[in-house]
């Protein structure tokens, strides 16, 4: 990634809950709810979505169908002209494919990390017996798991946490069995589980940047007083833009079937 000539860099490392603004809707909204573009050496508009490149970035907060509207309207390109102040840059095609791809590719990097990490709790049993003794913060299923396997493990989740009789759920992913198996390099992986609050924050938060892009709307209760979770769809109309910043994606801890 480079700085457009004549484009003041600023140092921002104020972390993950600074404010940023979309330069296509004007929402405002913590930086870990975005995503960041940066342009490459070549001038190429690309995503980046864990904040680390170098230099100036603009950032937006739309969902997909919303980006492809400010893009084919060029609305996205006069957003970047603004931002960058009419550095010459490229917006490729597919950029809304290399922003999903992207996301995907942050969440099941973490879920990665933390099976290293010995964070992860393997197997449907395993995972239904840490949710029946309280242990279990956070809860997720493939796209394609089983309705039957995901109730019996729902159900656990809502016995350890004390909440039968609520809506209390795991969440069901935009990724398959066979994508998650392939990330995690495990076999037949269908189900997800943190023990950890923290954690289930931070993968909470690269899952609803994802579905929210998808422009789809997480909506689960959450045991122990947490909140359900909700994503606002914005649409690509007004100005915004902010300075550049660095700062590495947050940890979390997962579990798989």
């Amino acid at each position: 990634m480079r700085n457009p000539r004549n484009e003041r860099v600023s140092s921002d490392i104020d972390g993950n809950s600074a404010e940023r603004t979309c330069i296509l809707s004007g929402e405002k909204a913590v930086r870990g709810e975005f995503i960041r573009l940066a342009i490459s050496p070549d001038g190429l508009v690309l995503p980046d979505v864990h904040a680390r490149a170098p230099g100036r970035g603009a950032w937006i907060g739309v969902s997909r169908e919303a980006l492809e509207i400010a893009v084919s309207k060029n609305k996205l390109k006069g957003a970047l002209a603004r931002a960058y102040k009419g550095a010459a840059i490229t917006i490729p095609d597919d950029l809304a494919d290399r922003i999903e791809a992207a996301l995907s590719r942050a969440l099941t990097d973490r879920l990665g990390l933390e099976l290293k990490s010995g964070r992860l709790l393997m197997g449907s049993d395993r995972i239904a017996q840490n949710a029946r003794e309280g242990r279990v913060e956070w809860l997720a299923h493939a796209a394609d798991a089983r309705e039957d396997g995901s109730r019996k493990l729902d159900q656990a989740w809502r016995v350890g946490s004390e909440a039968e009789g609520s809506g209390l759920r795991g969440v069901t992913l935009p990724l398959d069995r066979d994508t998650l198996s392939v990330a995690l390099g495990r076999d037949n992986v269908v189900h997800l589980a943190l023990n950890d609050r923290g954690a289930a924050d931070r993968v909470d938060t690269l899952l609803k940047r994802l579905l929210h892009f998808q422009g789809q709307v997480i909506s689960r209760e959450a045991p122990n007083g947490g909140g359900g979770h909700n994503d606002p769809i914005g649409d690509p109309n007004g100005p915004g833009m902010d300075d550049d910043d660095n700062g590495p994606a947050p940890a979390a801890s997962v579990t798989t079937n």
